[in-house]
C-alpha cells in the first residue's frame, strides 16, 4: 500500500452561504435587531444590529445618490474607526468595490494604490497622528484646493471625483461624511433597492494590496462569495454566538481586521468592538475589561506587548474565553501565558493569505494547546489543500512542499494583471501559496517557510523555521530570524538575526555552540548578528528579505 498523499479536503456540516455582503447583514440585523453590533470607544459610537444595519443602509444610499455607480471602486485610507466599518458594509450593498488603502502609505504608494484600479472615490481622515492624509493627497492631486466637491479633475488619478473627508472642519474640494445622510433621500433607497436586485455573490466587492516583496504591490480581488463565507467559517472556529463581543485592535485594511475579526462578528450576530484607530497595549487591555469582552485578536507582538505592560496585573481580563492570533508564529511560551494569564482557553492560531480570502487552516478550541503552536490547525470546511514539489507533484505526508490552496475562498485574481495572476492560480483552480508545509497523519498543517525563503547551502535544503523553533528555546533568547546570504563557496550561508532578553548579554559563539549541539552542522547559523527590533510590515509580519539586503551590503563591505 502506498504511502498516504499530502492531499486534505474540508468536510463540514455547515453548508456554504449564499449570501451578498449586504444579504448577510439583512438576514443577521433581523434576527438580532437588539443585540450590539458595534462599540467604538474613542468615538462614543454605540449601535445596535438595528442601528448599524440603518447607518448601513443611509450611506450605500448616499453613495449612489453620489452618482457612484455599480462596479466602481472606492477606497478607504483610514485606521480603525467606525466608519471604516459602515463602508465596508456600505460599499458592497452599493454594489461598489471597496479599496483597502494602507494608512501608512505615502505618496508614490497612494498614487500607483488609486490609479491601478481606477478609484473613483476617496474616503480619509484629515490626519492621524504625524500622518497628515490631507497634505499628501493635496501633494499627489494639487487641483484638489480648487475643485467642487465631487468635481475633482486630477492629471495624475484622472478616474478620481470624490473626495469624502472623516472630519467636520471644511477643506477645499471634498465633501465631510457627514453630509452623505443629507443625501440619502427616497428616490436614492429606491436606487439602492434597484442595485441589491442586480448583485451576484460573485460580483467582486474588495480589493487588497498585497505588501509584494519584489515588484509592485498587486490588487488581490474578492468576492461576496469569498469573504462571507470565510468570515463565516472563522466564526464557527471560534464557537462565536451572538453572545460574544470581539475585541478587534488588528487593522482594518488587513483581512484580519476585516474578515477574521469583523465578517466573523457579522455572520454570527457578535458585537464590533474596537478599542481605537491604532493599536495600543493598554487601551486593548482596558477595553477588553470595560466592555467584558470574549474575545481578543492578535499578531504574537500585540499579545507580547499587552502581556508585558506594566499594569496589564490591573485589568480584569477574566471574560475572555477565544480569539485568533495569526501573522506569524507564536512561541508556545507565549500561548501559555495567553490561555492562563488572559483566560483564552479556546484561543486559536489561523493561517491563510490575502488572496484566499485568508483562512485556511485553523485550529479549534477541542485542539491540545501543543497542536495550537506546533501547526496552524486543519483545513477550513469547503476547502481543499494538496502540497506539491518543484515538479507539481504531489509529496508524501510529513515531507515539505509548497502549500496549494483551491475552493470558494480563491480570488478572483489580481486585479487589471492577467499574468500575474496566472503564475499563482493554475488551470485547475490551485492557487500556489509560495509557502513551504507539512501535512501530518490527522491531517494538522505545520507551515515550514517561505519557498523563497528556504536556503540551499551546498545543496542542502534548509528551512529557516526549523531553526528558529529551535532557537527559541535558547534562555536568553526573546525573538530570532534566520534567512540565507549570498556565499561563493556555499551558494548560500545560514544568518540569525537575534533579540536578547532584557537584561542578557551572549555572544555569537554561544548560540553557534547552542546549535552545534542539537541540529545538523549545516544548519548552524554562520553568522549570528544581535538586533533590537525586526524590519517589519504595519501588521506585524517581519521583512527578511530587507535583512537579507542588509547583510548582503554589510558582507560586500567586509569584502572576502
Amino acid at each position: 500500500m502506498s504511502a498516504a498523499i499530502s492531499y486534505v479536503n474540508g468536510t463540514g456540516t455547515r453548508p456554504l452561504l449564499g449570501d451578498t455582503v449586504g444579504g448577510l447583514l439583512d438576514r443577521i440585523a433581523a434576527a438580532h435587531a437588539e443585540r450590539p453590533a458595534l462599540v467604538v470607544r474613542d468615538q462614543g459610537v454605540r449601535l445596535t444590529y438595528r442601528q448599524f444595519h440603518a447607518e448601513v443602509e443611509r450611506v450605500a444610499a448616499a453613495l449612489l445618490a453620489l452618482g457612484l455607480e455599480p462596479g466602481e471602486r472606492i477606497g478607504i485610507w483610514a485606521p480603525n474607526r467606525a466608519e471604516w466599518v459602515l463602508l465596508q458594509f456600505a460599499a458592497p450593498k452599493a454594489g461598489l468595490i471597496l479599496v483597502n488603502i494602507n494608512p501608512a502609505y505615502r505618496v508614490h504608494e497612494l498614487a500607483y494604490a488609486l490609479g491601478k484600479v481606477d478609484c473613483r472615490a476617496l474616503v480619509l481622515p484629515r490626519r492621524f497622528k504625524t500622518t497628515h492624509y490631507l497634505e499628501i493627497l493635496g501633494e499627489l492631486v494639487p487641483e484638489l484646493a480648487a475643485a467642487e466637491p465631487g468635481r475633482l479633475h486630477a492629471a495624475k488619478l484622472p478616474a478620481l471625483r470624490e473626495v469624502i473627508l472623516l472630519d467636520e472642519a471644511p477643506a477645499p474640494g471634498t465633501r465631510p461624511w457627514s453630509a452623505l445622510a443629507r443625501l440619502a433621500d427616497a428616490a436614492a433607497y429606491a436606487r439602492l433597492r434597484e442595485v441589491a436586485a442586480t448583485l451576484s455573490f460573485d460580483d467582486p466587492v474588495n480589493i487588497q494590496f498585497t505588501s509584494g516583496t519584489t515588484g509592485s504591490p498587486k490588487g488581490a480581488t474578492l468576492t461576496h462569495h469569498n469573504i462571507v463565507n470565510n468570515g463565516y467559517f472563522i466564526g464557527e472556529a471560534m464557537r462565536l454566538t451572538e453572545a460574544d463581543r470581539l475585541c478587534i485592535p488588528v487593522p482594518f485594511y488587513h483581512c484580519f481586521g476585516m474578515v477574521l475579526g469583523n465578517l466573523a462578528c457579522v455572520s454570527h450576530g457578535a458585537c464590533m468592538v474596537i478599542p481605537g484607530e491604532g493599536f495600543d497595549a493598554e487601551a486593548t487591555l482596558a477595553t477588553v475589561a470595560e466592555e467584558r469582552c470574549t474575545g481578543l485578536h492578535g499578531v504574537p507582538t500585540m499579545f507580547i506587548a499587552e502581556l508585558e505592560h506594566p499594569r496589564f496585573a490591573e485589568y480584569d481580563l477574566s471574560s475572555l474565553r477565544t480569539g485568533i492570533m495569526a501573522g506569524s508564529p507564536c512561541p508556545i511560551e507565549v500561548m501559555r501565558r495567553v490561555v492562563s494569564a488572559m483566560h483564552m482557553r479556546e484561543i486559536t492560531i489561523a493561517y491563510g493569505m490575502t488572496e484566499t480570502s485568508p483562512v485556511s487552516f485553523q485550529t479549534v478550541p477541542e485542539d491540545p494547546l501543543e497542536r495550537r503552536v506546533d501547526s496552524v490547525g486543519r483545513i477550513h470546511p469547503h476547502l481543499e489543500v494538496k502540497l506539491v514539489d518543484e515538479h507539481g507533484r504531489i509529496v508524501p505526508r510529513g515531507a515539505p512542499g509548497e502549500l496549494c490552496t483551491r475552493g470558494y475562498s480563491v480570488m478572483l485574481g489580481y486585479w487589471g494583471e492577467e499574468a500575474r495572476t496566472a503564475e499563482v492560480v493554475d488551470a485547475a483552480g490551485w492557487m500556489h501559496t509560495g509557502d513551504l508545509a507539512t501535512l501530518d497523519e490527522d491531517g494538522y498543517c505545520r507551515i515550514v517557510g517561505r519557498l523563497k525563503d528556504m536556503i540551499i547551502r551546498g545543496g542542502e535544503n534548509i528551512y529557516p523555521r526549523e531553526i528558529e523553533e529551535f532557537l527559541y528555546s535558547h534562555p536568553k533568547v526573546q525573538d530570532v530570524q534566520v534567512f540565507g546570504v549570498p556565499d561563493l563557496k556555499f551558494g548560500e550561508q545560514v544568518c540569525a538575526w537575534v533579540q536578547l532578553r532584557e537584561g542578557s548579554t551572549a555572544s555569537a559563539a554561544e548560540i553557534q555552540d547552542y546549535c552545534r549541539h542539537h541540529l545538523a552542522y549545516f544548519k548552524v547559523p554562520h553568522y549570528v548578528r544581535f538586533v533590537h527590533a525586526f524590519p517589519m510590515t504595519v501588521t506585524g509580519k517581519v521583512q527578511k528579505y530587507l535583512m537579507r539586503e542588509a547583510m548582503a551590503a554589510e558582507l560586500r563591505g567586509a569584502g572576502p
